[in-house]
C-alpha cells in the first residue's frame, strides 16, 4: 500500500516529498494544497508552461459561513466554459447519475 500510494503523489504532483509518507499530517495537506495550488496558476496563466503534475486546486472558495463559490475571476472553466459550479437541470437525477 505504501508504494501503491507513493507512486500515485509521483504521479499526481509530478514530485516526492518527504511528508507524503504521512498523509494524515498537517504538513502533507499544507505541501500537497501548495503544489495543487501552483499547478492551478500555471494551468491558469497567460504564459504557456510546463506543469509538473496534473492535480489542480478546484476553483471554488469556501467561506467561513461555509458559502461556496467561484474562486474570483473564474466562474466558468478557462479551457471549456462550463461552469465551476455547475448548474440545476430538470432532467431527473436517475438520467444523470
Amino acid at each position: 500500500v505504501y508504494g501503491y500510494r507513493m507512486s500515485l503523489w509521483a504521479e499526481h504532483l509530478g514530485q516526492l516529498e518527504d511528508c507524503f509518507s504521512r498523509p494524515q499530517s498537517l504538513e502533507c495537506v499544507e505541501c500537497v494544497n501548495k503544489l495543487a495550488e501552483n499547478n492551478w496558476r500555471a494551468y491558469v496563466g497567460e504564459e504557456m508552461r510546463s506543469m509538473k503534475g496534473h492535480l489542480l486546486k478546484y476553483p471554488i472558495k469556501v467561506g467561513k459561513d461555509g458559502h461556496v463559490g467561484p474562486l474570483p475571476g473564474y466562474e466558468c472553466f478557462p479551457d471549456v466554459g462550463g461552469k465551476v459550479l455547475g448548474a440545476y437541470s430538470s432532467l431527473p437525477d436517475v438520467l444523470t447519475t
